[in-house]
């Protein structure tokens, strides 16, 4: 009991840390983590629960980057709510997939991950795009988009939210770090709603996760401050760190495995 209830307190801690850190991937590590090494054994279960978990670790992070002036929330607003129904409609098709075959589209997931946190990023990919119909129908279309995956799969999609709002609006890199928090929060309750109301969360690991992911978070930022120069370290060092538990997710979801 002591040693699961260290264990998710930890794995709570990484997330929230590398996510305060890193500006997204993080949080793909949840699942994985709950049930390796915190031991929550029906993947959906722990779908569930690292949704709910990874969305108030995102609120954390948002109040932070809000007190800072980084929330663009007219655009935040309006990519939360619409990618909260892509989330709602994601996460009721990921609950009919099978847990082991769902385990393996997960691992192939953060393959993917993996190999973007290795892109470099600028601080601003192009010069803000005006609020216009053009810019708003695109805006709606990646917010979309970005909740249906983020709902089937119980992530909080900052890796996907944060090059999205760049894409649509040409907001610098800090602010979309900043804005995609709303999203992230928005997408992991609706997931984690959806996933409640199946009788599918563990609320005794959930509360863990997150006492260890806010803590994690606090840490995460004030370090952030010291190592902006090291960002493309840490992408690095992260990306390695999901390349290996994928690989792990992948070969534990095989029929031999």
């Amino acid at each position: 009991m002591i040693a699961a209830t260290l264990a998710a307190l930890g794995s709570g801690l990484l997330v929230g840390f590398s996510l305060s850190l890193v500006g997204g991937g993080g949080s793909i590590l949840a699942t994985p983590l709950l049930i390796y090494l915190v031991g929550v054994a029906p993947p959906h279960v722990a779908i569930g629960t690292s949704a709910l978990a990874v969305s108030i670790n995102a609120m954390a992070g948002l109040a932070s980057h809000a007190r800072a002036g980084h929330v663009r929330w007219p655009c935040a607003l309006a990519f939360a709510a619409i990618g909260t129904i892509g989330a709602l409609a994601g996460s009721s098709l990921g609950k009919l997939i099978d847990g082991d075959r769902l385990l393996l589209l997960f691992g192939l997931l953060m393959l993917l991950v993996g190999a973007l946190m290795l892109r470099p990023r600028g601080a601003q990919i192009r010069p803000e795009r005006p609020v216009d119909l053009a810019t708003c129908s695109l805006t709606m279309a990646v917010a979309l988009a970005a909740g249906v995956l983020a709902g089937f799969f119980g992530i909080g999609g900052g890796f996907l939210i944060v090059p999205g709002l760049m894409l649509a609006t040409g907001m610098p890199i800090i602010n979309a770090v900043g804005s995609s928090l709303l999203a992230v929060a928005s997408f992991g309750l609706a997931t984690a709603l959806s996933y409640a109301y199946s009788g599918l969360i563990d609320w005794r690991v959930a509360a863990e996760f997150i006492v260890g992911g806010v803590g994690g978070s606090i840490l995460g930022i004030r370090l952030a401050q010291h190592l902006a120069g090291q960002k493309g370290l840490l992408n690095r060092v992260f990306a390695g760190m999901i390349f290996l538990v994928a690989a792990y997710v992948i070969y534990r979801s095989l029929p031999l495995a």
